[in-house]
């Protein structure tokens, strides 16, 4: 039977009734029911691959679970890239008392625009893909599934002096985009700590398409490598015009670049490039192989970073909704906040006190349309 969710008129607080003695599992209710989900992402505008494969992830993790007899109803709404209908869109989730949750949204950026109005409604938000780490900091009903940039960061900077032995870096951010800066912070400061040199910090906006005075300065301090946190567009277009002018330093990144677009777009430019990322095709272990099977099978592609979180975020939900005794959205947070050592395909994640993933990162280098798995760097590494 369908739980009733009651709303005090002065402030719409929930009143919840988590921890019920009940006989029946949270499965039972869950077949008795529809459960309405909500998928909140930008599946138009420059970073739409972002959201469309998140959702491709989203979608195969609900249509295993009706198959397996649970009724999950999914909202779909499209930010086209555009923060004012993004809050637009988030309002009106949140306004539907039947949906129990919100995934995403996708970008940083967006998350940090619309985490505000799912707190303010008590509405568990969790975003696949969001690494800034103020996402989280909004409130206790904001979770995510990815690691977070500060982690991101350190493997980058690890991997460019361990792996790769460099001493010299330039870096070359979007000051429009707290992903971007965010990052770039993280990387330097680690980079610093071990005793690498970051000769020079640029930046640019996002959509520009001449990059040539950034790159002119950067090639100045003759740099081993160019760290360039940003999103596969931007990143493919400053590659193509960093070799035309002869700058043969090695690329890096985070995972902005996960995406077919990027080589689609770079080309060579791209290729030898690394980046670090939370999925790699070459992953042997028998989750991420059946994962990637299923998927190959249903999409006929192969499953990207993006599309492996998109399923991870929807089965860790689909556990916390079995797992509550009554379903409400106070109840879902608390048993969001429970997660311990789920078996992702993304590898194992546990939810932290502060409603973050900790989980291992690889790191993958770019060869042609694939991206190759290198090395597994994990928090205690």
């Amino acid at each position: 039977m369908r739980c009733v969710i009651a709303f005090f008129a002065a402030g719409l607080s929930i009143l919840a009734v988590f921890g019920c003695t009940d006989n029946n599992s949270g499965k039972d209710k869950l077949e008795n029911t529809t459960i309405k989900v909500a998928f909140l992402g930008s599946l138009t505008g420059n970073t739409s691959s972002f959201s469309k494969n998140t959702l491709l992830g989203v979608e195969m993790a609900l249509k295993e679970a009706r198959q397996n007899g649970l009724n999950i109803e999914l909202i779909i709404k499209n930010n086209a890239g555009r923060a004012e209908k993004a809050i637009e869109n988030m309002k009106a989730i949140v306004k539907d008392n039947e949906i129990y949750a919100v995934l995403g949204e996708v970008s940083s950026t967006m998350s940090l625009t619309v985490a505000p109005i799912a707190q303010q409604a008590g509405l568990p938000m969790i975003t696949p893909t969001s690494t800034n780490p103020r996402v989280t900091e909004v409130g206790n009903y904001i979770f995510r599934i990815c690691f977070i940039d500060p982690f991101q960061g350190f493997v980058m900077a690890k991997f460019a002096r361990e792996h790769l032995n460099l001493n010299k870096v330039a870096v070359l951010k979007d000051r429009q985009s707290d992903y971007s800066k965010g990052l770039a912070e993280f990387f330097t400061n680690t980079f610093k700590k071990l005793e690498g040199d970051v000769v020079m910090d640029e930046v640019y906006k996002s959509g520009d398409r001449d990059f040539r005075v950034q790159l002119e300065q950067i090639r100045k301090f003759q740099p081993e490598a160019i760290f360039l946190p940003g999103y596969y567009r931007d990143v493919a277009m400053i590659a193509r015009q960093a070799r035309k002018m002869g700058i043969q330093a090695q690329l890096l990144g985070g995972d902005g670049w996960d995406s077919d677009k990027l080589f689609e777009i770079g080309r060579d430019a791209v290729n030898g490039g690394y980046f670090s990322n939370h999925f790699a095709l070459e992953k042997n272990d028998e989750p991420a192989q059946r994962f990637i099977q299923a998927f190959r099978e249903q999409y006929q592609r192969n499953p990207d970073g993006l599309a492996a979180r998109g399923y991870d975020a929807t089965k860790i939900l689909i556990h916390a909704l079995k797992s509550s005794k009554i379903l409400s959205r106070e109840g879902l947070r608390e048993q969001l906040a429970e997660i311990k050592n789920f078996p992702g395909v993304t590898g194992p994640t546990s939810i932290n006190q502060n409603r973050n993933a900790e989980k291992p990162a690889v790191v993958v280098k770019v060869e042609g349309p694939m991206n190759r798995y290198i090395t597994t760097i994990s928090p205690t590494n």
